[in-house]
C-alpha cells in the first residue's frame, strides 16, 4: 500500500476533536526486497470511521498489524491514542481492539466464555469483565446465545461474537480488518450498524 492507493474517509462532525492516530511515512519491506507498505502517511480524528480501499496484497493488514505492534515497521513512525508503536507498545495495545480477519473465538467454548478470555488476557478482573460481557453479548444480539458453543453459531453471529471481544478492553480505538467479509448483505449491514453504534 502507498499514499497512492485509494483511501477511504467517513466523517462524522470530527472538526476540532484530537488526533487518534498519526502515521508518517510508514513503510514495510519483506526480506530487503517486498514491499508491502510504502511511505504511507495519514490521520485520524477521534470519533472518525476511517477505512482503506484496496485489492488483496495492497498491504492494508499489513498497515493493521504495524499500527496494533504485531509487527514492526521498517521505517516510519506512528502514535495511536497518543503512544509510539516503537517506544510505547504496551500502551498502544492497552488501548487498542482488534477484530481480525480470521476467526479466532475457540469453537468448543462458548460466546460469553470466549469474551472471557479476552478479558483474562487483558488482565481484567471477572468482577468487571462479566458484567461487562453480558453487556456487550446484548448490543451485538447474541445474548440468547451466548451459552451455545460457536461451533453452533453462523457466520454472522461468529463475526458479531468477534466484534464483542474486540471492545471487552474498552477501548479507544477500533480496529477491523475486513470486517464484513463473507456476510450476506442483511449481516453486512447490521455489522456496519454495530461499528457506527460504537463509534457514539
Amino acid at each position: 500500500m502507498s499514499n497512492q492507493e485509494s483511501v477511504a474517509v467517513q466523517e462524522h462532525g470530527t472538526s476540532g476533536r484530537s488526533t487518534i492516530v498519526k502515521v508518517e511515512n510508514l513503510s514495510k519491506t519483506y526480506n530487503g526486497k517486498l514491499k508491502a507498505v510504502d511511505n504511507v502517511s495519514f490521520e485520524i480524528k477521534e470519533g472518525e470511521i476511517f477505512g482503506f480501499l484496496g485489492p488483496n496484497g495492497a498491504g492494508k493488514s499489513t498497515t493493521i498489524n504495524m499500527l496494533t505492534t504485531l509487527i514492526r515497521p521498517t521505517s516510519g513512525k506512528s502514535e495511536i491514542c497518543g503512544y509510539d508503536i516503537h517506544k510505547q507498545p504496551n500502551e498502544v495495545r492497552r488501548n487498542v481492539g482488534v477484530v481480525p480477519q480470521e476467526y479466532t473465538a475457540d469453537e468448543d467454548m462458548t460466546g460469553h466464555n470466549n469474551i472471557i478470555l479476552c478479558a483474562d488476557l487483558y488482565g481484567i478482573p471477572r468482577s468487571d469483565s462479566e458484567p461487562h460481557a453480558d453487556e456487550l453479548l446484548k448490543l451485538v444480539e447474541l445474548q440468547d446465545a451466548a451459552n451455545r458453543k460457536v461451533s453452533t453459531y453462523s457466520v454472522g453471529m461468529r463475526r458479531r461474537l468477534e466484534l464483542a471481544c474486540g471492545l471487552i478492553n474498552y477501548p479507544k480505538l477500533l480496529f477491523l480488518d475486513e470486517p464484513t467479509l463473507g456476510l450476506d448483505v442483511q449481516t453486512r449491514a447490521a455489522v456496519w450498524k454495530y461499528i457506527r453504534m460504537f463509534k457514539e
